[in-house]
């Protein structure tokens, strides 16, 4: 199983963010802050979700982004992405993150984490970043990072290691369920008793486009 790094915790820093002033009532302000930091089911104390439709939650508890897709993105934009600026509570590096198997088990520190589903870009996420055609772009890229419920509390710390202990043989990726373009693996993760209620919501309606896009048209 593979072995990485806790690089930086990142908590939320301030909900209004006086150099970006178009987003307002957002957390994704999030900046790394000294370990350790403790982990309870809802996610890193200090932090927050605003929109909690659609961030937070137990299923979503934890957000990592991969450094390495990071730094790809900084060599294109020209520009800076220091831990927290995607929103990410965990930058780490040397694991899958985006490319790992759903279900998969990472223990980091004390605590046990579990992948679960992929981040979706939103107009909050394109004001922040200040970049034209953020959310064509962040998708199109599909470097998403993963969110991660929490299996067992503890606390993180930068430095720490980031052991993938359990990986499902289904092997659809957080990519896969973003992507939805395959029926078969979304259907795969149907299958699976005991995932995180968002993974089967998300794969139920990635197979749904994925059938109508399938579809063939009505004749004239």
């Amino acid at each position: 199983m593979p072995t990485g790094r806790l690089l930086d915790v990142c908590v939320v820093h301030t909900l209004h963010p006086l150099s970006r002033p178009a987003v307002v009532d957002s957390a994704i302000d999030k900046r790394p802050v000294a370990g350790p930091v403790e982990v309870t089911e809802l996610g890193l104390v200090g932090d927050r979700s605003i929109d909690v439709k659609f961030h937070g939650g137990a299923d979503q508890a934890v957000y990592a982004y991969d450094d390495a897709e990071a730094s790809r993105w900084a060599t294109e934009l020209g520009r800076p992405v220091p831990a927290g600026w995607f929103g990410e509570n965990l930058r780490v590096s040397g694991v899958p993150v985006t490319d790992a198997v759903v279900g998969s088990t990472w223990a980091v520190g004390t605590a046990v984490l579990e992948v679960t589903i992929p981040r979706r870009p939103c107009a909050t996420f394109a004001r922040w970043t200040e970049e034209p055609r953020w959310v064509k772009r962040f998708t199109e890229r599909g470097d998403v990072g993963t969110y991660l419920r929490v299996v067992r509390p503890g606390h993180v710390g930068p430095g720490d290691l980031v052991e993938v202990t359990g990986v499902p043989d289904h092997g659809v990726t957080v990519r896969d369920l973003f992507v939805g373009s395959s029926v078969a693996a979304m259907d795969a993760l149907l299958d699976i008793e005991g995932f995180a209620p968002k993974v089967h919501r998300e794969a139920r309606d990635m197979a749904a486009r994925a059938r109508r896009r399938a579809a063939p048209l009505d004749p004239v």
